[in-house]
């Protein structure tokens, strides 16, 4: 895990959301800006963000994605965006 997304997650899970992913962005990594993936039905979104609101956690967007693996559709996934590099 980066050390940069770490408290982030560490937030999350804390709370019980299931962190699949995270990366704290920027150049040479897998997403441009700090992003948590998670697991969770309709609701578990909207839950993992209000601990990201109530903690403080600058939040830029919240999606729940596919993606496309080997030619197939996976998913559904949440996917939360934060504004900056997370700090330690």
């Amino acid at each position: 895990m980066d050390a940069g997304i770490a408290p982030y997650v560490h937030v999350l899970r804390g709370e019980g959301i299931e962190t699949s992913e995270s990366c704290e962005g920027g150049s040479g990594h897998v997403f441009p800006e700090p992003t948590i993936r998670f697991f969770g039905g309709k609701g578990e979104g909207f839950r993992a963000f209000a601990i990201a609101a109530a903690h403080g956690l600058p939040v830029l967007s919240l999606r729940r994605i596919w993606t496309v693996d080997d030619g197939e559709l996976t998913g559904p996934i949440w996917e939360m965006v934060f504004t900056k590099k997370a700090q330690p």
